[in-house]
């Protein structure tokens, strides 16, 4: 049964924060006597305190977006429900959440400086350079393939009925209800109980009223295409970026945690009491697997999943916007590997919606988001509420994620590059805002309709790398601090082995097109990939190469 699965996963993860949360925070003494850099401060544009609340409901909906959906649902697909299940597991608890939490806990002990900084501090030289980067790629891929994902999504169709130009239309009216809220905390000094009394079912009536609303509006949302969707979403990215954060990512991430704990409330009401048997099979590593992708479940299981088990895209969060909001030390552990944790449960309550499919079902012939979706509506028939109006319920629910992690990448790839750069001026903020979506853009004008499926290995790829070289820094900082780094050092050597393994898997296929043609033409996804992979590679290897040499003088100084 589903439910017996799912109970044994949240007593795990329970006993995993309460005495494995504590054993890491033990590792670095948090001290709420210490003022952390977003209340010494406090710019009122990047560093912003927040309370505990408000942060973990912006922190999760950043971090816990299509990720933990699409990959594990395509893993579960390609691999079998049980591969993804221990994976998910056991990579939340002691690689994903140690991650997380030192990714933030060294931010905010170098006045919320990026990650980047962190490694420009303890490993000097050109380190700096390549993972700035590098990490800049890995957040550009994020973009790419969230937003194509999100483009999807608005353009819906099950069995003629057109779901998508509801969503969409929802998604409009729920980003412009998140700035009225942010105008209402911080212009209007409302009381946070008393914007969210307001403001929370406004949201929940801004999702019920998009399947609702005169066919004219809708029609207006169906002319686009899946391309001109990408475009229109990334102009959002762009803008988004570059606004105050308590004018849309704070109150909106705090809207979408809502939605994001309502979802999960229900996926485990369905999971734990809705009695639905396990149809799919444990191991499916024949048939629909060699059909989709012909590859052995290691390393593709890792990469896969991506931020259902880890996510370097976790770290740029953390140390990227979180650490300038995290009002108290001690908020580190329920913010960071708290919210690990969380995503973990996101993820296997995701699986549990193909767990629940026969083999045979014709949804899994579906995209992830649709079978996601589906089990989400399944779940909500339970209580006799309509198919048609629960499907575009959990498709907005889905959106929603998407947008909390789009404008928040977007806006630290625009950190990135200014950091990288040099560009402290305002004109300098805009124009590598620009460059950060204009990548992006190119990359989804020239692949075929399906951008996100050519992405999101590359993303599954640099995020994990991106994990490992993070693990790497917080590994040398602890070091320099004359600690054990042992908690840290191991998982940063499982993963990159994992993921360099998967990055050499992406240049192989491009390495024999070209030796057997000769060329590939540019638009070829193939070529794409391939040469994504090669960069990804180079700069790795001279990461590594970077990261050696200052390990072994630490080591010695030991």
């Amino acid at each position: 049964m589903i439910s017996i699965l799912v109970a044994i996963v949240i007593a795990v993860f329970l006993i995993a924060y309460i005495f494995y949360g504590r054993f890491l925070s033990g590792k670095v003494t948090l001290n709420n006597n210490l003022p952390t850099p977003a209340c010494r401060i406090n710019d009122g544009i990047d560093y912003v305190p927040a309370k505990h609340t408000l942060l973990l409901g912006q922190h999760f909906s950043a971090i816990a977006a299509a990720g933990p959906i699409v990959g594990p649902v395509l893993a579960c697909l390609w691999f079998g429900w049980l591969p993804a299940l221990i994976w998910i597991v056991l990579g939340a608890i002691f690689i994903g959440g140690t991650h997380d939490f030192f990714a933030l806990v060294a931010s905010i002990r170098h006045d919320g400086a990026s990650i980047g900084e962190v490694v420009k501090k303890y490993m000097p030289g050109r380190s700096y350079k390549f993972f700035l980067v590098f990490v800049w790629f890995a957040l550009i891929y994020v973009v790419i393939a969230f937003t194509d994902i999100t483009a999807h999504t608005f353009k819906t169709t099950i069995e003629g009925a057109a779901f998508g130009p509801a969503v969409a239309a929802s998604s409009v009216v729920y980003l412009f209800l998140a700035m009225a809220m942010g105008l209402a905390l911080y212009k209007f000094k409302v009381k946070l109980w008393l914007a969210t009394t307001i403001f929370l079912p406004l949201m929940l009536f801004v999702v019920w009223s998009g399947p609702q609303l005169p066919e004219t509006i809708l029609n207006a949302f169906s002319v686009f295409s899946v391309k001109q969707w990408d475009a229109i979403i990334l102009i959002y990215c762009l803008v988004a970026s570059l606004i105050p954060v308590w004018l849309l990512l704070q109150p909106r991430g705090f809207l979408g945690g809502w939605f994001l704990y309502l979802v999960i409330i229900i996926g485990l009401a369905g999971a734990l009491f809705g009695g639905f048997k396990i149809e799919f099979p444990a191991f499916n590593l024949s048939g629909m697997a060699s059909a989709v992708n012909g590859k052995n479940i290691f390393p593709l299981l890792f990469i896969t999943v991506a931020c259902g088990a880890c996510s370097g895209f976790h770290g740029i969060v953390s140390s990227g916007t979180t650490s300038k909001q995290l009002k108290n030390e001690s908020d580190s552990v329920v913010i960071a590997y708290g919210a690990m944790l969380l995503e973990g449960l996101v993820a296997v309550l995701a699986i549990a919606t193909v767990m629940m499919l026969p083999k045979t079902s014709s949804i899994l012939k579906s995209e992830p988001n649709l079978i996601y979706a589906h089990g989400i509506a399944s779940y909500l028939g339970l209580i006799k509420i309509p198919y048609a109006a629960a499907f575009a319920f959990a498709l907005l629910a889905f959106s929603t994620f998407v947008y909390d992690t789009l404008d928040v990448c977007t806006r630290l790839a625009r950190y990135c590059l200014q950091e990288l750069m040099g560009w402290t001026s305002k004109k300098g903020m805009i124009l590598a805002g620009v460059i950060s979506v204009v990548v992006p853009f190119a990359f989804l004008m020239t692949t075929k309709e399906k951008g996100y499926l050519v992405a999101w290995p590359i993303f599954g790829t640099s995020n994990q790398l991106l994990a490992s070289f993070i693990l790497l820094a917080a590994s040398v900082w602890l070091m320099h601090m004359g600690k054990k780094a042992y908690q840290v050092f191991l998982p940063m050597i499982f993963m990159f082995v994992v993921t360099l393994w998967s990055l050499v898997g992406l240049i192989i296929p491009f390495v024999k097109s070209f030796a057997a043609a000769g060329k590939i033409a540019p638009s070829s996804d193939i070529y794409i990939s391939g040469m994504c992979g090669i960069l990804l590679l180079g700069l790795s290897a001279m990461l590594i190469w970077e990261a050696k040499q200052v390990l072994v003088k630490e080591a010695a100084v030991e």
